[in-house]
């Protein structure tokens, strides 16, 4: 069973896609979550470049193509699943990854709330 804060139903992050959180509810993601291949992945808010957010709007944390996770402040391009970046100022430095748990009803959690 998972405890911790609840994100949101697995359902609402479809393949190809990501969704950021506001878990403390100050106006800014904190954290987002990435579906690639079936698999969650969650990563922080921050690129490792310039400690920025990433999205350029609201859950839009993906390039066009949808291939990687791109920090929109200065294009560095991430893999989806390792989060090491594969192009931009910070190459060979990778996002950080925050711990997920699906419950048996589907539902998602953040488990380091206090990171």
């Amino acid at each position: 069973m998972c405890s911790d804060v609840l994100l949101c139903h697995q359902d609402t992050i479809v393949e190809g896609r990501a969704r950021g959180f506001d878990v403390h509810d100050e106006g800014t993601d904190v954290l987002f979550v990435v579906r690639h291949r079936g698999q969650l992945y969650a990563w922080r808010n921050d690129c490792p470049h310039n400690r920025a957010p990433m999205a350029w709007q609201r859950d839009e944390y993906l390039n066009a193509a949808g291939t990687h996770i791109e920090c929109h402040a200065h294009g560095a391009l991430f893999a989806l699943d390792t989060g090491l970046c594969v192009r931009g100022p910070c190459i060979g430095e990778s996002l950080t990854r925050e711990a997920l748990c699906v419950d048996a009803s589907g539902n998602v959690y953040w488990r380091n709330p206090n990171q």
